[in-house]
């Protein structure tokens, strides 16, 4: 179970995320307006989810003490904050657009809390260090490699779309998508649909 807290502006969008996060795998330890109002739950977290971008050097002020915290941000710039997270060296960050799904959130949760980086395509190619590439996308080459149609369902999946909806999008049964995703599932190992996403983004196979 990874522990998370998050920090947003309002009891309104703390209420959302906190919906959006919570999961068999995921559980919201505590929540804040901002870093100023930071609770002793915070100790507790594995990963930190941030609303506001804007206060993100005053998070990274508080996360100076803590010892293996990922941090999770929302934004709408994430170019313009690639080099203040990159500063913080955490063991695990990530800027995910403030439209994300709930599956794309909790992926990023997931990659976060294993030390691995998390962004949108655009901005991973900004990287300018081959490092930081290999550390944002990790490959396993004794994992079966995905054919397009099962990427193609990954990516709907990661969007957080119901098989129903992947169906009429790919202009197939949901039968099939089922089979589909049951196939992904196995060849990644994952053990449910945001497990398979988070593998997904990790190996470089899909993107946010």
């Amino acid at each position: 179970m990874i522990s998370v807290f998050v920090v947003a502006p309002t009891p309104i969008a703390q209420a959302g995320l906190h919906a959006m996060l919570s999961s068999a795998e995921i559980q919201v330890v505590g929540t804040a307006t901002s870093p100023d109002a930071l609770s002793e739950d915070i100790l507790n977290a594995d990963v930190i989810v941030m609303a506001d971008e804007l206060q993100l050097e005053e998070i990274g002020r508080s996360l100076t003490n803590m010892q293996g915290v990922a941090l999770i941000v929302l934004t709408n710039n994430d170019q313009r904050i690639l080099p203040q997270l990159r500063a913080l060296e955490l063991r695990g960050w990530g800027a995910v657009p403030s439209h994300a799904s709930a599956a794309q959130l909790q992926a990023a949760v997931v990659a976060a809390a294993q030390g691995l980086v998390t962004l949108p395509v655009l901005s991973a190619q900004l990287l300018d260090s081959k490092q930081s590439i290999a550390e944002a996308i990790t490959l396993d080459a004794s994992s079966e490699s995905l054919t397009p149609r099962e990427r193609e369902v990954l990516e709907l999946v990661g969007q957080g779309l119901p098989n129903k909806l992947i169906a009429r999008r790919l202009s197939i049964s949901e039968h099939t998508v089922k089979f589909h995703v049951s196939s992904i599932s196995a060849k990644l190992g994952a053990s449910s649909r945001t497990d398979a996403v988070g593998r997904g983004l990790r190996r470089g196979l899909i993107t946010l």
